[in-house]
């Protein structure tokens, strides 16, 4: 005998058919598959890094196969960048996942798209950035006047010299101009017009503070761990577009494991070791390797950790505002911390802060 269905229950089973088959994350009627649906593991990442020393984690887990090994069957793709602004604007366009870079130009996107647009998910490297200058300039009074390069307009080390100069007395201008010229400048470009005498300084990551003090005869004038409370402050973070995110936490979570094994890998192996890596991988992406005592120095200057530090990041955005490179605003859910402290807990290692600015 067949049964009868009300209209009411017919409508009803309509509607829970039709959710059924609509994977909006935000709805209030997901069903299991399409919640499954949206968390299944990437076909692909795409990761973005530079090649600075800075970078040494990114740089590691490519030249030793670590991601690739973490990340199984979801295929790597990398996509080398020379700062952070530039990185965000491949990473807002989709076409990067995943990328390392400053924490100046995470805060920027973070906050320009009101919160919306990517999460940091873990720390990378501590330290590794300075001013260095040229012979004749031994304080601070004696950069006015004079013009400094850094790796772009709003990046981190911009931010840090801007800062600087500005505690100082020093007057400067996104546009150029003021008591100290800044020209954002490529990083290799830097060390040319540095020998030509073009630049009277810069403030850069490793490996090319280094470069410049070897390779061109420049000499640290300000290191930016005198500058924190503490010496300690993050120069990489590893961020994730939020909508990744979201989709594919499985793919996420295997690439927070191959950071903290690229990581693990330079915290264990020597100098020489890491330096010869370093620069197979340097070769590998742009045809040439740095001198090994660049590399050398650089390392000393630098420490590698999943910890972001996140409590400079007010700090690093109310520098950003007061030098005229960001509007104020609300740091809250920058950090998803989850996956990393999960793997820091089954590992019996201490979980890391989002100090109340985000999940962890």
């Amino acid at each position: 005998m067949a049964l009868r269905t009300s209209k009411p229950i017919l409508r009803l089973l309509s509607v829970l058919a039709m959710c059924a088959g609509v994977a909006i994350m935000a709805s209030g009627c997901s069903s299991p598959a399409a919640d499954a649906a949206a968390t299944t593991s990437a076909r692909q990442l795409r990761l973005g890094y530079f090649d600075n020393v800075t970078h040494a984690p990114a740089l590691i887990g490519v030249q030793e196969g670590i991601f690739s090994k973490s990340l199984g069957s979801v295929a790597l793709k990398t996509e080398r960048f020379n700062a952070g602004p530039a990185t965000i604007e491949a990473l807002s366009a989709g076409a990067i996942d995943a990328a390392f870079l400053g924490p100046s130009p995470a805060i920027n996107s973070f906050t320009a798209s009101g919160g919306a647009s990517l999460r940091v998910v873990a720390g990378a490297t501590n330290g590794g950035a300075a001013l260095v200058v040229r012979k004749g300039i031994d304080n601070v009074s004696q950069l006015k006047g004079t013009t400094l390069a850094t790796p772009q307009l709003g990046n981190t080390q911009d931010v840090a010299l801007r800062t600087y100069l500005a505690k100082n007395g020093l007057k400067t201008s996104v546009s150029g101009g003021g008591d100290v010229t800044i020209t954002p400048t490529d990083n290799a470009q830097t060390l040319q017009l540095f020998k030509q005498g073009k630049v009277d300084g810069a403030w850069l990551p490793e490996p090319w503070a280094s470069r410049l003090v070897l390779d061109a005869g420049a000499h640290v004038l300000v290191d930016e761990h005198t500058q924190w409370k503490g010496g300690a402050f993050p120069t990489t973070v590893l961020v994730v577009r939020t909508d990744f995110l979201q989709q594919h936490p499985q793919t996420v979570a295997a690439l927070i494991t191959g950071e903290r094994d690229a990581i693990s890998w330079l915290n264990h192996h020597d100098s020489a070791e890491s330096v010869k890596a370093i620069n197979a991988r340097l070769t590998a992406d742009g045809g040439s390797a740095l001198p090994d005592a660049v590399v050398a120095r650089a390392l000393k200057n630098v420490s590698f950790s999943v910890d972001p530090l996140a409590s400079t990041f007010p700090l690093q955005l109310k520098h950003a505002v007061d030098a005229g490179l960001a509007k104020n605003a609300k740091l809250n859910g920058l950090f998803d911390l989850r996956t990393v402290n999960t793997a820091l807990k089954k590992s019996g290692a201490a979980p890391v802060s989002a100090a109340g600015l985000g999940r962890q």
